[in-house]
């Protein structure tokens, strides 16, 4: 029977130069690995492959060197850990994070709980194209969310307590936009200049503004033979249903006009970044 290789590759099995062998990739959400799972792991790598394991640009694990022969048998190793193959191909890849407000002193949001409601509701969807989702925790942008053909970055929304404050100008020290003023004891942040970084927040010793998180989302990143920055369309968004639905309509977007082999990149090109915008914008008001 004639070995079929995108099902192989469907299941996280990617062909290797050496005959009948291939690189497993196993399945991660926001780069999180737990040991049980890294045990069967390495368990994996050093019985069926060659002992190592190769970390993806991805925050993805891939043992390298799996014979054809052994495929159902690594599978069930893998199990018994807990770890799962992953997917490639045409479809919803890795969600990827970084750890978020959870571990970060700098992070704006939750990324681990969120990189899992994106995973469950999308990773393995079949598409046109590989589609990219990353979920980075604040504007130091670790984990370069532009790059991704959905790009979710932290932010916050903030607002000034005067009775907390203790006038020591810090906030506006750290202000990179220029967004925040102080006259007469008064402090005032100018919405149209900030751009929901929170770092007047987080520096601010005596905790003199109240903060709303929040989400800010790109379009269309390509990182690979073209290069292309991802671009907003809607203002800051305030909660998870609007970031789902407004993710859910660009992927549609993507579903009903790619072609095969299309990035969501060049689909917005050929379509219309306009009938995009359109699309988007119904998704953030909520609208039919």
């Amino acid at each position: 029977m004639a070995t079929d290789y995108a099902t192989l590759k469907k299941g996280g099995f990617m062909r290797q130069k050496q005959k009948d062998h291939f690189s497993l990739r196993i399945a991660s959400v926001g780069g999180q690995i737990n040991a049980e799972q890294l045990e069967a792991i390495t368990k994996v790598a050093r019985e069926y492959g060659h002992g190592y394991i190769h970390l993806t640009s991805r925050q993805g694990i891939e043992i390298p060197f799996i014979k054809l022969e052994d495929i159902d048998e690594v599978k069930a190793a893998l199990a018994e850990g807990g770890a799962v193959p992953g997917v490639c191909g045409p479809r919803v890849r890795t969600i990827t994070a970084c750890q978020g407000s959870e571990v970060c002193p700098n992070g704006c949001i939750e990324t681990e709980n969120l990189a899992k409601e994106l995973s469950e509701r999308y990773f393995g969807k079949e598409l046109p194209h590989k589609f990219k989702l990353g979920v980075t925790g604040c504007h130091n942008n670790c984990l370069k969310a532009e790059e991704n053909d959905i790009g979710i970055k932290g932010a916050v929304k903030v607002s000034w307590k005067q009775d907390a404050c203790i006038d020591c100008g810090i906030c506006k020290k750290v202000c990179k936009p220029g967004a925040i003023k102080i006259e007469d004891g008064k402090i005032t942040v100018d919405q149209e200049k900030c751009d929901y970084c929170g770092k007047c927040a987080f520096s601010c010793p005596t905790d003199a503004y109240d903060t709303r998180p929040g989400y800010e989302i790109s379009f269309g990143g390509l990182f690979g033979n073209n290069i292309n920055k991802g671009e907003s369309i809607v203002p800051f968004v305030e909660d998870k249903e609007t970031l789902f639905r407004i993710c859910d309509a660009a992927i549609e977007f993507f579903s009903e006009h790619a072609k095969p082999g299309e990035r969501f990149k060049f689909t917005i090109d050929r379509i219309g970044k306009d009938k995009l915008d359109e699309k988007i914008w119904k998704a953030y008001n909520n609208e039919e």
